[in-house]
């Protein structure tokens, strides 16, 4: 089964907890045991997992890339959206989680998120769940 999530992100740089949206897949699909691919076709977005419980977490990844990749660094890229495209391949394009009994195989404080390094856009994100 393979299912699009769109996504209208609000700001620059963006962290959006997609458990819930991924989690309603599964349950609508007849998978007991198997994968779940999380994709972004985005060069300038990225899917990561990390904790769900204190939302400063969140901020304080933002944060750190901002420091690390800086949204204004005299990059040669003429759209100016450089830091967005580094921060993208730094993140990456998608994450795989393991299904067990029709339930997806995340730890207690972990959540999937899609990140926005370039917005405010509309967005999408490709999951494809998997018998296995």
């Amino acid at each position: 089964m393979t299912r699009e999530i769109k996504i209208s992100t609000y700001s620059r740089d963006q962290f959006i907890d997609i458990t819930r949206e991924v989690d309603e897949m599964l349950r609508h699909s007849s998978v007991s045991d198997g994968l779940c691919t999380i994709f972004v076709p985005h060069t300038t977005a990225a899917v990561t997992i990390n904790e769900n419980a204190d939302t400063d977490v969140r901020a304080d990844i933002i944060r750190e890339l901002d420091k690390t990749v800086p949204h204004c660094d005299g990059y040669s890229h003429f759209e100016g959206n450089s830091a967005a495209h580094i921060k993208s391949s730094l993140i990456g394009a998608s994450e795989t989680v393991i299904i067990r009994d029709g339930r997806l195989l995340l730890g207690t404080w972990q959540g999937i998120y899609f990140c926005e390094f370039d917005g405010p856009r509309n967005r999408k994100l490709i999951v494809k769940i998997m018998e296995g």
